[in-house]
C-alpha cells in the first residue's frame, strides 16, 4: 500500500514541477478570439500593443511560477507566499497538494530542472476572462525528488524532457496567473 501512495504522489510532484521548469519545443504562435463585434474591438495599433502587453505579462506570470515552484519544491512549502502570486486555482490547490504529500513523506525536490524558452501559441483576449496559452520544453532530466533524512533518491522520480503546456488567466485585479498546467511527458521535445 505504501508503494502505491508514494507512486502517486511522486508522480503527482515531479509532473506538478516539470510543468513549471520546461523549454520551448515550437515557436508556432497564433492569435485565436472569439467574433466580438466591431464596436467593441480595438482598433489595428491599438489591439497588437493590447496583445503584445498580454503576451508579456502572461510569460512574465509563467516565469514567476516557474520560480515559486522552484522555491517551495526545494523545501515542500505548500505555504511558499510566492505562489499565490503567480499560480491560481485549479493549479494552486494541486501544487499545494503535491507539495504536502512531499512534505508528508519526507521529502524535497533536488536537481535542475529548466526551462529553455515559454512560447506564446495562442490567446483570447476577448474571453471572459481573458487567456493565453503558452508550451515549453521541460528538462527534468537532472531532477528528482530526495528523501531528506537520507538524501536517498525516491524511486519514480527521475524526470524527463519533454512538452509542458500552460495557461495564463487575466483575473479581474487585472493581474495575470498561471491557472492550469499540464506535464506531456509522453511527448518528447
Amino acid at each position: 500500500m505504501r508503494a502505491r501512495q508514494l507512486s502517486r504522489w511522486t508522480a503527482g510532484l515531479v509532473a506538478v514541477a516539470t510543468v513549471g521548469t520546461s523549454t520551448a519545443c515550437g515557436n508556432t504562435q497564433e492569435t485565436s478570439t472569439t467574433a466580438t463585434p466591431e464596436r467593441h474591438r480595438p482598433a489595428g495599433a491599438e489591439r497588437a500593443a493590447e496583445e503584445t502587453a498580454a503576451e508579456k505579462a502572461a510569460l512574465a506570470a509563467y516565469s514567476g511560477y516557474l520560480s515559486a515552484s522552484r522555491t517551495a519544491s526545494r523545501r515542500s512549502d505548500p505555504q511558499e507566499p510566492a505562489l499565490t502570486r503567480f499560480l491560481a486555482d485549479p493549479l494552486l490547490t494541486r501544487v499545494r497538494f503535491s507539495l504536502r504529500q512531499a512534505r508528508q513523506n519526507g521529502a524535497v525536490s533536488a536537481g535542475t530542472l529548466r526551462s529553455e524558452g515559454p512560447t506564446v501559441i495562442s490567446m483570447d483576449l476577448d474571453a471572459t476572462p481573458p487567456t493565453v496559452e503558452i508550451q515549453d520544453c521541460v528538462d527534468a532530466s537532472n531532477y528528482r525528488l530526495i528523501y531528506v533524512a537520507d538524501d536517498k533518491v525516491v524511486p519514480g522520480t527521475r524526470g524527463s524532457r519533454h512538452l509542458a503546456t500552460a495557461t495564463a488567466t487575466r483575473y479581474p485585479d487585472g493581474r495575470w496567473r498561471i491557472s492550469t498546467g499540464a506535464a506531456h511527458q509522453d511527448q518528447p521535445c
